[in-house]
């Protein structure tokens, strides 16, 4: 049992991408704000990656051999010494690092089953699931001593850390809507912070603790006219509708950024807490094209950064995507994820640039 613990141990390093080197890669036309462009990991399912609060190194989730489905990696900030830090059973999302970069927090399932849960049925449309097994959990920074942070029988995921290091906001089911939460790094003080029907999710704090920026269905948008709740009732979501939303870290002052009735989602705060990249395809609706674009919260004006549209016969492929943008903390560099460069269908790696402002 030993020998065949140490054999899966070394398989799993080995798939988790070693110490491959990062590759420089050009930036489309039109990206004026990407220069020095290097792809960090090469196939498979790669998104969500976050730096440190050291921004030395950058926690993510992926679906690569031998996982059928997302488990937690982190990895150095050049893309080597890739690591599995989950425990590899479940299904895995939205993964942080906890202040001093010693501990990670990451939503998983694998406390409620070990095996992970069926996919969503996808004969209803473009959904996602919302598993009610889904906790939030912390670990050590190699995986070790995970500890269940929430402990509620529905979905508790999405969680990210304030840059001032003293609370989490979290999206969970527990009050019957999709809503967002707030709590200290130790699960205790939750706060809801959102009441209106709907997804409210993908919350990320401003830099200096003091906002929330979110994603969540337009003051302008009926759901009794769509199907929201029936397919809440069987723990689905249709992501196709999502505005992004600023508010105060308590709750207060919310204010709608976006208003153009498409998919908007993974926004992020620049330093200067008045610029938010987010990622949307309300350039190309009817298509699975997905850029980055730069918005101001107060005027409006907003700016398309990314220009990956790939043609095959002289139409979009829909599967043409750049998105979960994370800024340091001084502007100076940005980590996304992209369809660009893939050398299969679907394959998604995470990219780092400098940014140019």
């Amino acid at each position: 049992m030993k020998r065949t613990l140490i054999l899966l141990g070394l398989f799993v390093g080995a798939a988790a991408g070693g110490d491959s080197p990062a590759v420089a890669r050009k930036p489309f036309e039109g990206e004026k704000r990407l220069r020095n462009i290097r792809q960090l990991t090469f196939g498979g399912e790669n998104a969500e990656a976050y730096w440190s609060f050291d921004e030395k190194r950058l926690i993510f989730q992926s679906t690569r051999p031998p996982f059928k489905v997302d488990q937690i990696f982190t990895m150095n900030a050049d893309g080597s010494d890739v690591k599995l830090v989950s425990t590899g059973k479940g299904r895995t999302t939205c993964s942080y690092f906890l202040p001093g970069d010693k501990r990670i927090l990451y939503a998983s399932t694998h406390g409620a089953d070990p095996k992970p849960p069926a996919p969503p049925d996808h004969s209803k449309g473009y959904v996602w699931a919302l598993y009610p097994g889904y906790d939030i959990w912390v670990a050590n920074e190699d995986g070790s001593d995970a500890k269940q942070l929430t402990d509620h029988p529905s979905y508790d995921a999405e969680a990210t850390v304030s840059p001032t290091g003293d609370r989490i906001v979290f999206t969970s089911l527990r009050d019957g809507d999709i809503e967002l939460y707030s709590m200290k790094l130790d699960g205790s003080d939750v706060k809801r912070l959102t009441n209106r029907p709907g997804y409210d999710g993908g919350a990320f704090f401003s830099w200096d603790g003091k906002k929330i920026v979110w994603r969540a269905p337009g003051e302008e948008d009926d759901l009794s006219k769509s199907d929201y709740h029936p397919l809440l009732r069987q723990g689905l979501v249709r992501p196709s509708r999502l505005e992004i939303w600023i508010m105060d870290a308590d709750g207060s002052n919310k204010k709608q950024v976006t208003r153009n009735g498409h998919a908007n989602f993974a926004p992020f705060w620049h330093p200067d807490g008045k610029r938010i990249i987010y990622s949307s395809n309300h350039h190309a609706p009817k298509s699975g094209n997905f850029e980055l674009y730069l918005i101001n919260v107060e005027t409006g004006e907003n700016e398309r950064v990314t220009y990956f549209e790939r043609t095959r016969e002289g139409a979009h492929r829909s599967d043409d995507f750049d998105g979960f943008a994370m800024f340091t903390r001084d502007g100076k560099r940005l980590v996304w994820c992209s369809n660009r460069h893939n050398d299969k269908p679907n394959e998604t790696n995470v990219f780092v640039a400098d940014w140019v402002d």
